[in-house]
């Protein structure tokens, strides 16, 4: 399986982002980019990312909104040219298959239970299913949607490739046991072993000399 790694550029500095993308260019992983919400928000956020050009872009809104508004934005983006989005599968069924509609080549990504929660967190917002649990049965309704890609953790591949038959991305890849933000967590080659598609990594890959972070992920996948 060819190695594929979004990475994420949390950062609203468009020569911290020039910088990522010229160093982590190699032709042993395929790479791609993920621009969250901190840098499309920004001032010069969406001009820079509507001219990159030919490269693989994640624009990772998490719309979760009512369908009409869903939609909509689909169609407000497509100027950006990017290749994939995401919206929460908790938006409903029916914002799913609005925004499936609206989105012509652009893959529409369904996201499950964010990697930063735990079962003590889904009590508190009010959900009765463990993570596992409300993962899977997402999972199903991404399916139903007809959703090109879904979002979980690299813990719930296994049972979600049993539901979902198209590509899984993985957030919450760590290199070691610093876990920062996150809490479901795992290695990149855990993540492959368990059958991710793609890789989300940032602070791994981002933070202090990138050529050389990039090469410590490639002799870890090929170890």
């Amino acid at each position: 399986m060819e190695n594929k790694i979004f990475i994420a550029c949390d950062t609203t500095k468009i020569k911290k982002i020039r910088e990522i993308i010229n160093k982590t260019k190699n032709s042993k992983i395929q790479i791609g980019y993920k621009f969250g919400l901190e840098f499309l928000n920004s001032k010069n956020g969406r001009a820079y990312v509507s001219k990159i050009g030919n490269r693989i872009i994640f624009a990772d809104l998490k719309l979760h909104d009512i369908p009409n508004t869903c939609a909509s934005t689909i169609k407000a983006i497509k100027d950006l040219k990017v290749d994939y989005v995401t919206i929460h599968i908790s938006s409903g069924f029916e914002a799913l298959r609005a925004v499936k509609r609206a989105s012509g080549k652009i893959k529409i990504v369904g996201v499950t239970v964010l990697t930063s929660l735990e079962n003590k967190d889904l009590k508190e917002i009010g959900f009765d299913k463990d993570v596992k649990k409300l993962v899977v049965h997402q999972a199903r309704l991404a399916s139903k949607a007809k959703l090109d890609a879904i979002v979980c953790s690299a813990q719930e591949v296994r049972l979600v490739k049993k539901v979902f038959k198209k590509e899984i991305i993985t957030p919450g890849i760590r290199f070691s046991s610093n876990r920062n933000d996150q809490r479901r967590t795992l290695t990149p080659k855990q993540a492959i072993a368990n059958g991710a598609n793609w890789l989300v990594i940032g602070r791994d890959i981002t933070k202090g000399n990138i050529k050389k972070n990039i090469k410590k992920l490639i002799d870890h996948l090929n170890r």
